[in-house]
């Protein structure tokens, strides 16, 4: 028997002026596809009949009574519906400026897009906004469909008019549209069939312009990026697997390929590709919510994006040159906290320059040191921590972010290059190290089973006489009499030690005393063990670099009355010697998971 062929799926978004016919556009799209359910069309007729209201295919698309009542769609719909080529989603993005926001959400899940543009009102300021909008999602494939051809009595003339108007817009924003055809979706033209209204047009209609895109979320020959959206372990009827889950937005990923985490630069080799319900399969490829198991456990988190080890690798910086449009009530300004989301990736940004404002209609540019709602800029943010991306140009996917205030979306953009920033040099030097990193025969997985315990790095920091010291050898104390590998690093072993050459000399660069001690405390981890140091008065800066060098997991901890940095601490000890303290500090080792039972041969 023939195997049935897989149909491609692809999502298309409509935009365009308020008024100027895309929901029309769209009901009739279902309609003459067949893909409304049954009865559907007959009893909004019927609504129509009741209400005395003349029937329009629009009403198909709006859904909620009170989008009826004001003749308006105010969220980004979605609609399905089939041609013989492929399954389409249609997102219905709407039209007036105060609703653009729904857009960015919508528009970002398409990979093509129409545009409306009414014959009769012509080109508005709002078509130019959606057209760059797109051009900042990095949406390149455009439709422009110059709808209402019936108003203007079938004019060629009017529809050239236009077409000249907005082409030449949009090739200024880098855009070619692929199509530009005159339709009347009330009266059925140029939607599935041509009609006899502009026997003048000899081009395509709108349902074979949406199979002559290029689906090209969907192409495997990008290179490969998977960014991880969460981390589930196993542990019930023997089941030991640790599954690294995620979308993949390019590329392919087979069992066996070397890949590499960014920002964290930690690799391994893939040892399953999972799937539910269909179980393990021999690789995975670009649209597929999948997961993978490793051959030598690593600490991931959500956020890090995975790359095969053997394709370009993505940018890793906290400072990045981008194109955005804002959207918020309140001015998008220089030296203010916003969140910044890019895939699974959550985190905080701040605009370190607004370089220069974009009229989104004129395409003029100004100076000024703040972005007003519906304007565009091209700025240079600074994130918290560092993150992977890639540039908009190399993968639209990975180069595509929104901008969160407080739980409301207020802007989108793209990356449009990575900028150098205070660490560069040494996650450099990091990644490198991670890539020739040696292992043995024993893994960290294989340790921590065997140890009974995960390692982890406590930091015990503060003054220099808050009793820091005495806590941390106390807790190493109580750690060892039950039988666990932990370590207390003093600050003089490390000083008169490794880092000699610099304390004898005179010289006190506090950013390498910071590295090295940070690569060996990363040696110590790796052993499995629960490393416990003391530092004084350490800066998040400090902590920071400290993260950069080390592979996985940091407990901070503040010993004396009064915070003297700006470190943030996951406990805080006013008194050292209060006995609470070491009951404290066990109760976060369970909180990270360091320690469970063991399993295996007994020592």
């Amino acid at each position: 028997m023939a195997t049935a062929t897989k149909r491609e799926d692809m999502n298309i978004v409509i935009v365009g002026h308020v008024d100027h016919g895309k929901s029309t556009v769209i009901g009739r799209l279902l309609a003459d596809t067949d893909s409304l359910p049954e009865g559907k069309l007959d009893a909004i007729r019927e609504l129509c009949r009741r209400t005395s209201k003349p029937f329009e295919y629009a009403f198909l698309l709006d859904a909620l009574k009170d989008e009826r009542a004001q003749g308006i769609t105010i969220d980004a719909a979605r609609c399905f519906f089939k041609t013989a080529a492929r399954n389409y989603t249609i997102l219905d993005a709407p039209g007036h400026i105060e609703f653009l926001r729904n857009m960015v959400t919508g528009a970002a899940r398409a990979q093509a897009a129409l545009l409306v543009i009414d014959a009769k009102e012509g080109v508005r300021e709002n078509s130019r906004r959606h057209g760059y909008m797109l051009s900042i999602l990095g949406i390149r494939q455009i439709a422009v469909v110059i709808n209402k051809m019936d108003l203007v009595g079938f004019s060629k003339e009017t529809f050239e008019t236009i077409r000249k108007e907005y082409t030449a817009f949009l090739e200024r924003l880098g855009i070619v549209p692929k199509f530009v055809l005159p339709v009347s979706a009330f009266c059925g033209d140029n939607i599935r069939d041509p009609g006899v209204n502009m026997p003048w047009y000899e081009g395509t209609t709108v349902l074979e312009t949406l199979d002559l895109f290029e689906n090209e979320r969907d192409d495997v020959h990008h290179f490969f990026r998977m960014p991880v959206q969460d981390v589930y372990k196993f542990t019930s009827g023997g089941d030991d697997r640790r599954i690294i889950a995620g979308t993949v937005c390019t590329g392919r990923i087979e069992v066996g390929d070397d890949v590499v985490f960014f920002p964290s630069g930690k690799t391994s080799r893939i040892r399953s590709v999972e799937s539910f319900p269909t179980g393990p399969a021999a690789f995975a490829e670009a649209g597929a919510a999948t997961g993978v198991t490793l051959e030598e456990q690593i600490y991931v988190t959500r956020g890090e994006v995975m790359a095969r080890k053997d394709e370009p690798m993505p940018h890793v910086s906290t400072r990045l040159e981008a194109s955005i449009f804002w959207l918020g009530k309140k001015d998008f300004r220089e030296g203010q906290e916003y969140t910044l989301k890019l895939e699974s990736k959550k985190v905080r940004v701040t605009p370190e320059k607004i370089r220069s404002i974009l009229d989104s209609g004129s395409l003029a540019k100004r100076k000024r040191d703040r972005v007003r709602q519906n304007e565009a800029a091209d700025c240079i943010l600074k994130t918290e921590k560092p993150i992977a991306f890639d540039t908009a140009n190399q993968n639209a996917s990975t180069g595509r972010f929104v901008l969160v205030d407080g739980y409301e979306i207020v802007g989108g953009g793209i990356i449009t290059a990575s900028l150098p920033d205070d660490r560069s040099e040494l996650k450099t030097r990091v990644s490198i190290r991670n890539s020739k990193w040696e292992s043995g025969w024993v893994n960290p997985s294989m340790r921590a089973e065997k140890y009974g315990q995960k390692p982890i790095l406590f930091i015990l920091t503060g003054g220099a006489d808050a009793g820091k010291k005495d806590l941390a050898k106390a807790f190493e104390s109580q750690l060892v009499r039950c039988g666990h590998i932990a370590y207390f690093l003093g600050i003089g072993t490390f000083l008169y030690g490794v880092d000699s050459d610099m304390k004898l000399s005179g010289n006190n660069i506090r950013e390498e005393h910071i590295r090295r001690f940070g690569e060996v405390a990363n040696l110590m981890l790796d052993a499995g063990m629960i490393l416990i140091v003391t530092a004084r008065n350490m800066t998040q800066a400090d902590l920071e670099i400290m993260k950069t060098v080390i592979t996985g997991d940091v407990a901070v901890m503040w010993v004396g009355k009064e915070r003297m940095t700006d470190i943030f601490a996951d406990l805080c000890f006013p008194d050292a010697y209060n006995p609470e303290n070491l009951v404290k500090m066990n109760e976060h080792l369970a909180h990270y998971g360091v320690i469970f039972e063991r399993r295996g041969e007994s020592l």
